[in-house]
């Protein structure tokens, strides 16, 4: 029996169902409005079996320096026979000179080590049930008037600019924030996701207000299951925990190439928008 040849294509609008299918089967939560959100942002690649869809890769870019590498799917079907290392690397293809940054389970470590990439830190997954939690009183949220601020904190926090992203985000959920008198100094951002809802990115000056900005959108949440993503060196998943969010697994995050001169900024990423985009 002939095995039937797999080529790779661009990732159009007509592959999206297929492409929720495969990461069912894989045990991924997103839903096609999550799939449709981040492929709206990319450019990508599709493995074909025939006309069905039995791979996948996206590479999002974030201005002219800097991309995310993600929803790197392979059909149970074709595994073992290098599919992922052509996905990936036809999507590196796509993003040029810029940075690349993804997050890779143990099973993917190898692989991405051979690409170039470089691990850098743990992600941890917290996710469940919000308890009754007291909120802050110095969080409010904000509409549309308090992008361009949100959008520079994004900036000088990811490295990178992500001002279509954060577009998305205004729309598809709402943002926090903490003033120091009338200038934003931190915010986060919710929205469905998934089985449920997820916050992040948080971006913040200090622990203190990361957890404030937590504690105030989840206070809005008791009873509904939410998902975070956190750096593990933030230090926030004893508070996660104690607030209903048990640690789930995690990933690694990995980084290949520069993004120009390393600075340490005032403010810092404390939550991810998700495990895809940073």
């Amino acid at each position: 029996m002939q095995t039937e040849s797999v080529v790779l294509a661009p990732f159009e609008a007509h592959h999206l169902d297929d492409a929720v299918a495969l990461s069912r089967a894989a045990g991924w939560a997103h839903r096609r409005e999550d799939w449709v959100m981040i492929w709206s942002l990319s450019q990508g690649r599709v493995a074909l079996a025939g006309d069905r869809v039995v791979g996948t890769a996206l590479m999002t870019p974030f201005g002219d320096t800097c991309s995310a590498i993600n929803m790197i799917i392979v059909d149970e079907s074709q595994r073992g026979r290098g599919l992922g290392r052509k996905l990936t690397t036809a999507v590196l293809e796509l993003a040029g000179d810029r940075q690349c940054r993804l997050t890779a389970t143990n099973d993917g470590l190898p692989l991405y080590e051979k690409l170039g990439f470089v691990a850098t830190h743990q992600i941890v997954r917290h996710q469940g049930i919000v308890n009754r939690i007291n909120a802050s009183e110095n969080v409010e949220w904000v509409g549309p008037d308090a992008l361009p601020a949100i959008k520079a904190l994004d900036r000088a926090a990811f490295g990178a600019s992500r001002e279509a992203l954060n577009d998305v985000l205004s729309k598809e959920g709402r943002f926090a924030v903490i003033r120091n008198d009338d200038r934003i100094v931190a915010f986060a951002s919710t929205r469905l996701f998934g089985k449920g809802e997820v916050v992040g990115p948080v971006v913040a000056e200090n622990f203190e207000q990361a957890r404030d900005l937590l504690a105030f959108i989840l206070s809005g949440k008791e009873g509904r299951f939410v998902r975070i993503d956190t750096p593990e060196q933030t230090g926030l998943s004893s508070s996660l925990k104690g607030w209903g969010l048990p640690q789930a697994d995690g990933v690694v995050a990995m980084v290949r190439g520069a993004a120009g001169h390393p600075q340490t900024p005032a403010v810092q990423t404390f939550c991810l928008a998700s495990q895809a985009i940073g």
